[in-house]
């Protein structure tokens, strides 16, 4: 098979795919005969073929898929004007603290808000399929530990929490915030990050979460939860996840 022909199957299969396409499944395409590293090569060249068109060949967290790209999003919309259901602050900055913080418990999420996070919001997140319970804390009441999944990443056009943008100021956590917003309104979640390069998170990055949140009506004061050592569910130690680091015991801030 010449390169055309391989470059033209992938192209309908990942188009026609509602779901992002890894290289396992491509090479069923091609009943095994071609290997992870040409799929990987035709893949660039794909993505090259498609630069100036208006959709973008793009890795994720579960594989490839074609999106529209961002500068088309205005025009998109006007097809369908109506405005999905929005996500409270307290539930964008609660999913922020996870997706940066990960694994954290709901109480390390009350420190670093500075308030208690209703219960229904980590269930909103869950049905959204944004966050897990992945582990528990070796500790009094084995607390759940929170992470994100790959549907996250997948819906905010990440290819793994490495890409993460850096959060150095109010701006950068506003822009973090409004990017989580329009993601978790749309189907297909074809919104990118703002980013201008992918970094670690700064180690102070409760301080740069608001210093009085916004609370909602289920917001209230929070109480400690017992100090412990954290989880290593992921079988890495948690300062290795993302390059963000660990949750103190105690102490996430």
């Amino acid at each position: 098979m010449n390169t055309a022909d391989a470059k033209r199957i992938l192209e309908t299969a990942l188009i026609c795919s509602s779901q992002p396409l890894s290289v396992r499944d491509m090479r069923v395409l091609f009943d095994d005969e071609l290997g992870a590293d040409t799929l990987k090569a035709l893949l660039l060249e794909l993505q090259d073929d498609w630069t100036q068109r208006g959709l973008e060949l793009v890795s994720v967290g579960t594989g490839w898929r074609f999106q529209s790209r961002p500068e088309m999003r205005d025009h998109l919309d006007r097809l369908h004007p109506e405005k999905p259901p929005r996500y409270t602050r307290a539930a964008l900055e609660t999913l922020a603290i996870i997706a940066y913080r990960q694994p954290v418990t709901r109480g390390d999420m009350e420190d670093i808000r500075g308030v208690t996070i209703n219960s229904m919001i980590i269930k909103q997140l869950e049905d959204r399929n944004w966050v897990e319970v992945i582990g528990h804390r070796e500790t009094v009441g084995r607390p759940a530990l929170f992470a994100t999944t790959r549907q996250f990443l997948d819906d905010l056009g990440l290819a793994s929490l490495d890409q993460l943008p850096v959060i150095e100021t109010p701006a950068h956590q506003n822009a973090l915030l409004d990017a989580l917003a329009e993601a978790a309104g749309d189907n297909a979640a074809q919104t990118a990050l703002p980013m201008d390069a992918p970094a670690d998170p700064p180690a102070d990055l409760p301080a740069n979460l608001p210093a009085e949140p916004i609370p909602d009506s289920t917001d209230a004061p929070s109480s400690p939860e017992a100090p412990s050592a954290p989880d290593t569910a992921w079988g890495v130690a948690p300062e290795d996840k993302a390059g963000a680091p660990a949750v103190p015991p105690g102490n996430p801030s």
